[in-house]
């Protein structure tokens, strides 16, 4: 039973908060929660906040055990974008752009030894 959570625009580019999904990917929760804690990205929190979020929800809404959760998928889309001005020489203006991040983790069961797949 696959078990979702997102967070979104988060004040993270999202080429930053890549960095950090990716070593996650894949893993079993209490590897990837482990990681995150030790991570000294300012997405790594909010991944942690996350995932804590989507294994309560497996927990408390379907009955699955958190100790055999592992995260199936998990990325990040580009959210909107802050336009922002900082001033330049001679009365001219830069434009500078905000950019934001939502964060999706869908989790699963393990598959037990010898189940066949299906």
């Amino acid at each position: 039973m696959e078990v979702r959570a997102k967070v979104r625009e988060v004040r993270v580019s999202p080429k930053k908060a890549r960095m950090v999904i990716d070593v996650i990917r894949g893993k079993p929760l209490q590897e990837a929660l482990a990681i995150l804690q030790v991570l000294p990205q300012k997405t790594a929190p909010i991944a942690l906040k996350l995932l804590r979020s989507a294994a309560a929800n497996a927990e408390h809404n379907y009955d699955l055990d958190p100790e055999r959760l592992y995260v199936k998928r998990i990325y990040v889309d580009e959210g909107p974008r802050y336009k922002r001005w900082q001033p330049h020489a001679r009365g001219r203006v830069g434009r500078k752009w905000r950019r934001t991040s939502h964060i999706t983790v869908i989790l699963d069961e393990l598959p037990e030894k010898g189940a066949p797949r299906g």
